[in-house]
């Protein structure tokens, strides 16, 4: 396993984390603990997690139950904002929220502090000011180590660095954003203005919900896969999949006598940007494969003939 900083910080991170969003939906507590022990004892360190994830609570609340003597060797990884009741009350990023998530991240992960705690979703209705402040004094506090975001905009990490700097407060030090070899648009703005700052990316979807894994067809999706039951952003890649591309990707890959899911994952680590590709799984194996995918080193003339490949997902 390699590591790697995130951004210009000093969280160190493993290159592959693990996504803890299939706990409670597709594993019950007794997988999902396999899965966490297999993690860490192949040299996973970041696990990346949410509050609204599981029922709202639950992928946390396994985590707190399941990492024990172990937190200590772990990079825990969670998010904020999202809403966490049916009255709607209890979401967004308001200091006066943020002070009540944390704690209730905290009691759930059952840890004294958060390494990357993240802004799930920029708010309309909070200035940013007041944001990072909240985040900052979370920092002071020792409740959370780092801090980050998910799903901004360009504009939007600009602006939030730009708080920072000014009101001397705690800086984001990187960002979730979709980006996998199927959805390049990060690479318009985002990823500039994050490589501008010296931010790392996380990048999320990193398999396009499966399709990147090799397993499925247009017209053959097996039985047991999370694609035969898809939720509903799972059933937006479905119907937006470019299996033309998902194809050639493929031939590319038979060419070298490698695995799609090897190239979904050794392409992204070639991105100076990306500091660890998270993705989920529900069996041991899928880990085992996801820590080998990292290996393949690409080429230049590899990395140009995947350009002319996905020309057509860069927009």
């Amino acid at each position: 396993m390699k590591y790697l900083d995130v951004g210009r910080s000093d969280l160190r991170v493993s290159v592959v984390g693990m996504g803890c969003n299939n706990f409670v939906h597709r594993c019950n507590l007794e997988q999902a603990r396999t899965l966490v022990h297999k993690a860490i004892d192949l040299g996973i360190t970041l696990f990346d997690t949410a509050d609204v994830y599981g029922n709202r609570g639950g992928s946390e609340n396994f985590l707190g139950q399941i990492l024990g003597a172990r937190r200590k060797d772990v990079v825990l990884a969670t998010k904020f904002g999202q809403q966490m009741d049916d009255a709607g009350e209890l979401k967004g990023a308001s200091r006066r929220y943020i002070m009540t998530a944390v704690e209730a991240s905290l009691k759930r992960l059952r840890t004294d502090w958060i390494d990357l705690y993240q802004l799930h979703w920029p708010s309309a209705d909070t200035p940013i000011e007041e944001t990072i402040g909240a985040l900052d004094t979370l920092v002071r506090q020792g409740k959370v180590r780092y801090i980050g975001g998910s799903n901004f905009s360009a504009t939007q990490i600009a602006e939030a660095d730009e708080a920072a700097s000014r009101l001397q407060l705690s800086h984001f030090i990187s960002y979730q954003s979709e980006y996998s070899l199927l959805a390049r648009g990060a690479e318009r703005d985002v990823i500039p203005a994050m490589r501008n700052k010296g931010l790392g990316l996380i990048p999320y979807y990193p398999l396009a919900s499966g399709l990147l894994s090799g397993k499925y067809k247009p017209d053959a999706i097996p039985q047991g896969t999370r694609l035969a039951t898809p939720r509903r952003h799972e059933q937006k890649f479905i119907a937006e999949a470019n299996w033309a591309t998902i194809e050639r990707l493929e031939q590319f890959c038979r060419a070298r006598e490698r695995s799609l899911l090897e190239l979904a994952f050794s392409w992204l680590l070639t991105q100076p940007v990306v500091a660890s590709v998270v993705a989920g799984a529900t069996r041991p194996e899928q880990l085992e494969q996801n820590v080998a995918a990292a290996d393949w080193m690409l080429t230049p003339a590899d990395l140009a003939e995947i350009d002319r490949i996905t020309a057509p997902v860069c927009s």
